[in-house]
C-alpha cells in the first residue's frame, strides 16, 4: 500500500499513528513508501542509502524480487495451517538449514524474541532431566540484548536498563558475566545449578563487540568439560551478515542450540531455534509450540533466502565489503575506532560528538543508520552492498558528523 494510495497526506498519516498507535520507538520523520535493493524511498520518491536493512533483516536488500516471488506463489497455494498437517516449505526448509549449517533438528518460531525464549526453555528444561533439579540456571553475558518477552529480557544483561526497569520481579535463573571474559563466566558457574551458557557472538546493543577467539572457544570447551549446553544467540549475526552463513562458522566451533530470526526471512517475519540431537531431545508434544510458528509462507521466503545467499555467495561478499568499508570508516573526520566482523558494523565517534544526533543527521542526508549509546553508530546493511556503496556511505557519514560538529 502506497501513501498516494490511501488519499492521506504525510501529515494526516502520521497523526494518525500519534493518536492510535503506542509509540516505543523515536520515528524518522519520513514515510517510508516503497523500497528497493539498497534504497527506501520516502512519500515525495526521494532514496535513501539504506545501511541499516531493517535491522539486519533485508539480507538481499529491499523487496528481492525472488522473495517476493516465492511469498506470492506460497500464498496463492496454502497460507496457514497450524503444525498438525505437514507443510513442503517447512520440511524442505529443515533439511536446507540443517545441512547448511551443520545441526540435527529445526524448531520454527515468529521473531527473535521467541526464538531465544525457545533456547531458554530448551535449556532449562534440558538441564533438569539430565543434570538435575536444580539445573535450571543460564550464565549470560553483560551488556547484552536477547528480546523484550520476560525470558528474553531477563536473559538480557542491562539490568539498569529500560528493557528491564519498572516491570516487577523478572525471570528467576539468569547470572551476569563480562562478555569475552573467560574467566568470569567461569566463576559464575555453580555444580547442579547451572544448565548452559548463552551469549551473542558479536554484541549489538553492547556496542558491535565481537567475541574474541580465545573467549569463544573457551567457553566451548568449558560447557563440554561440565556437561553443560553452550547457546549462541544469532539473531543478528546469523544469516550471512558476519562472512560465514552463521557466525559460529568463522569461529570454527558449534553450539548445542543456536537462535536465528532477522535476516531468516529477508524481510518476512520468521525465527527459530537450531539445535543438536542432544539437546533436541528436551522437547516432545506439549513442551512448546506457537499458532503461526513455521508458517508457510515465512518458510517459503525464508528458503528461498537460503538459496539465493549460497547462490549469490553474499556471506562471502560480506566478508570482503565488511572490511573495505572498515577501513575506509576509518578515513572519515570524527571517527575514532570501528569494530566489525563482516557487514555488522559499529563507528566510534570522537568524544562529544553525540550519536543519536549524528544518526539524525545522516537521516536529513538522506542516509539510513542506528544509534547506540551516544558514541557509536551501528551498520547493518544489506548483504548485496558493493565497495561503491560504502563510498558513498562514508561521505554521507562525514557530512552528517560535520553537520554535529558544527
Amino acid at each position: 500500500m502506497r501513501l498516494k494510495d490511501t488519499g492521506l497526506s504525510a501529515a494526516e498519516l502520521k497523526a494518525l499513528v500519534k493518536k492510535y498507535m503506542i509509540e516505543t520507538y523515536e520515528r524518522m520523520d519520513f514515510v517510508a513508501d516503497r523500497a528497493e535493493g539498497i534504497y527506501m524511498y520516502d512519500e515525495n520518491d526521494q532514496p535513501y542509502l539504506d545501511f541499516y536493512a531493517g535491522i539486519a533483516v533485508n539480507c538481499l536488500g529491499n523487496c528481492n524480487p525472488k522473495v517476493v516471488k516465492a511469498i506470492q506463489d506460497q500464498a496463492a497455494t496454502i497460507m496457514q495451517t497450524f503444525n498438525y498437517p505437514y507443510t513442503v516449505p517447512q520440511a524442505i526448509l529443515s533439511k536446507e538449514i540443517c545441512e547448511t549449517i551443520g545441526m540435527d533438528k529445526v524448531l520454527y518460531q515468529n521473531s527473535g524474541a521467541e526464538a531465544n525464549e525457545a533456547m531458554i526453555k530448551m535449556a532449562r528444561k534440558w538441564g533438569i532431566e539430565n543434570i538435575g533439579p536444580d539445573a535450571w540456571h543460564i550464565i549470560t553475558a553483560k551488556k547484552s540484548f536477547h528480546g523484550r518477552t520476560f525470558g528474553a529480557m531477563t536473559a538480557t544483561g542491562q539490568p539498569d536498563s529500560a528493557i528491564q526497569k519498572g516491570f516487577g520481579d523478572l525471570t528467576p535463573g539468569f547470572t551476569y558475566a563480562e562478555f569475552n571474559n573467560l574467566d568470569a563466566f567461569k566463576a559464575a558457574y555453580v555444580e547442579g545449578k547451572t544448565c548452559a551458557i548463552m551469549f551473542e557472538p558479536v554484541q549489538g546493543e553492547g556496542g558491535v563487540w565481537p567475541a574474541t577467539d580465545e573467549f569463544i572457544k573457551g567457553i566451548r570447551e568449558f560447557c563440554d568439560e561440565k556437561g553443560i549446553l553452550f547457546c549462541l544467540d544469532e539473531v543478528q549475526a546469523g544469516w550471512g551478515r558476519t562472512g560465514d552463513f552463521m557466525c559460529y562458522m568463522t569461529y570454527g566451533v558449534k553450539p548445542d542450540i543456536v537462535s536465528m530470526a532477522k535476516a531468516m526471512g529477508g524481510g518476512f517475519p520468521i525465527g527459530g531455534i537450531a539445535c543438536n540431537d542432544k539437546a533436541a531431545s528436551a522437547f516432545g508434544p506439549g513442551t512448546h509450540g506457537s499458532t503461526y510458528a513455521g508458517h508457510p509462507v515465512a518458510c517459503a521466503a525464508s528458503l528461498e533466502v537460503l538459496r539465493e545467499l549460497k547462490a549469490g555467495k553474499w556471506p562471502e561478499n560480506a566478508k570482503k565489503v565488511g572490511d573495505y568499508f572498515a577501513k575506509k570508516l576509518l578515513e572519515v573526520p570524527g571517527i575514532v575506532a570501528e569494530r566489525h566482523r563482516g557487514l555488522f558494523v559499529g563507528a566510534v565517534l570522537e568524544d562529544g560528538v553525540n550519536a543519536v544526533e549524528v544518526k539524525r543527521a545522516c537521516i536529513r542526508n538522506h542516509f539510513l543508520v542506528t544509534a547506540i549509546g551516544t558514541s557509536i553508530i551501528r551498520m547493518v546493511p544489506p548483504l548485496i552492498i558493493t565497495e561503491a556503496d560504502c563510498d558513498v556511505a562514508c561521505e554521507r557519514l562525514a557530512k552528517a558528523i560535520a553537520e554535529v560538529k558544527g
